[in-house]
Order: structure tokens, then C-alpha cells, then sequence
């Protein structure tokens, strides 16, 4: 039976960033994201130690990032999936993380050289990719920040912030 989850509610990103700044919590969203989502998948994913991670699914479940539905009935074993709130904050952010550090050649999976899902990418920065699915069109993807004006590709290099105006 899934949990009610509390509201996510970040103020300038501070909170969100502390949150995944946090050692594990950023490779936990990742490895729920992509498919592995039972507590023993994501432990041997990532090579963490139970009582971390237990706390980590924990806090992320009180944070609203994480829903979690028991998946036996005989014991407590659950398996968890991103709640909406965060499939909107999160996901955005997670696939620019992991492509960023795909493209530049830094370890983005478990320390064994794999992806993190027990199944080999192979090595960070060799262009192999997590594929991504566009459920709206039924394509293959790569998502990229756009302009909402012209809908040219965003860089670094092509924005920076105004000044807000009061209201």
C-alpha cells in the first residue's frame, strides 16, 4: 500500500540541491529512475550499506521524492518509484547530471564500472548511452533545454539571468 507523501516544496533550489548533493541520495534517484527499484537491486546497484540506505529511502520518502509499496505480503520488502513531484523536479535534473557526466568521462554508476543497474554501458564518457523513451510520441529521445521564444538549444555559453523586477 503506498504512503502518502508530503509536498516537495524548494525554495530557490536550496533544498534540492542539499538533498541530492548528499552522497547517496543523487545515485538512489538515479538508479529509481532508470528501473531498479526494489531496496535489495538498488543495495547491490550501488554497493551501499543497508543501514545507509534504509535512512537515505527513508528521508527521501519524508521528502516527497520517493513513494513506496510493499511488494510481499509475508515480510516488509518494498520497492519505490519516484513520486510525481519528483518526476517533475527530478528527472530533468537527473538526466543532465548523468548525460554531463557521461559526455566528460565520469563515473556515473557503481564503482564496479557498470551503469549501476548491474548491467554494463560501458565506460563512462565512450558515448554509450541509458536509453530514453518519449511516451508522448512513442520515440527514442535525447532531451535538451530549449528556448520557449525561438526553441534554439540552451548552453552556458547563450544565457544569462536578468534582473527580476518587483511585483
Amino acid at each position: 500500500m503506498p504512503t502518502k507523501s508530503k509536498p516537495v516544496v524548494f525554495e530557490h533550489g536550496q533544498t534540492f540541491l542539499a538533498t541530492i548533493s548528499e552522497r547517496w541520495n543523487y545515485q538512489i534517484l538515479r538508479e529509481v529512475f532508470f528501473g531498479t527499484t526494489r531496496f535489495g537491486e538498488i543495495k547491490r546497484a550501488l554497493g551501499i550499506s543497508a543501514n545507509i540506505l534504509t535512512t537515505r529511502l527513508n528521508d527521501l520518502t519524508e521528502l516527497g521524492l520517493l513513494s513506496k509499496r510493499a511488494y510481499r505480503e509475508d515480510k516488509p520488502w518494498y520497492e519505490y518509484q519516484l513520486t510525481d513531484a519528483a518526476r517533475e523536479l527530478v528527472v530533468p535534473a537527473i538526466v543532465a547530471i548523468t548525460r554531463w557526466a557521461e559526455e566528460r568521462g565520469q563515473a556515473v554508476g557503481g564503482s564496479d564500472g557498470t551503469d549501476g543497474s548491474g548491467s554494463d554501458s560501458g565506460p563512462a564518457g565512450s558515448g554509450v548511452r541509458r536509453p530514453l523513451l518519449h511516451t508522448s510520441c512513442g520515440n527514442e529521445t535525447e532531451p535538451y533545454l530549449a528556448c520557449s521564444a525561438c526553441h534554439e538549444p540552451i548552453a552556458a555559453s547563450n544565457l544569462v539571468p536578468l534582473v527580476a523586477s518587483p511585483n
